[in-house]
């Protein structure tokens, strides 16, 4: 079964369309080495269920701050680990931004293997 590299961070709304940008290039370069989707997600339905925590109050988000669920696929760890070599010896990655518009601090990021797929 696949694999999946998962990251759920805050971003200030006034910096979407610059991590947008970033998240563009980035989906781009990990596609072209063999990822088998790369998706960016920003949190779009505010409700609370009333029965778990939600992101916003899981993360402390502020009230000018959004939240973004990413995932990249991968036919298996292994997969995702030659995948991310080619990555750090592409040169396109030397023109992501050093500065990242939103607070690496407070990204959470996990390897997951996928145990139910339809």
């Amino acid at each position: 079964m696949n694999y999946v590299d998962g990251f759920v961070l805050a971003i200030s709304k006034d910096k979407i369309d610059a991590y947008r940008a970033m998240a563009q290039d980035a989906g781009k370069i990990w596609m072209d080495h063999g990822a088998l989707e790369y998706k960016e997600c920003v949190l779009e339905d505010l409700s609370d269920p009333g029965f778990c925590l939600t992101f916003p109050k899981g993360f402390q988000a502020k009230d000018d701050e959004v939240i973004v669920f990413a995932y990249i696929v991968y036919k298996s760890r292994e997969h995702r680990d030659e995948v991310n070599k080619k990555i750090h010896e592409d040169p396109r990655m030397n023109e992501m931004p050093k500065d990242m518009p939103f607070d690496m601090k407070r990204m959470c990021y996990g390897g997951f293997q996928t145990i139910v797929s339809y």
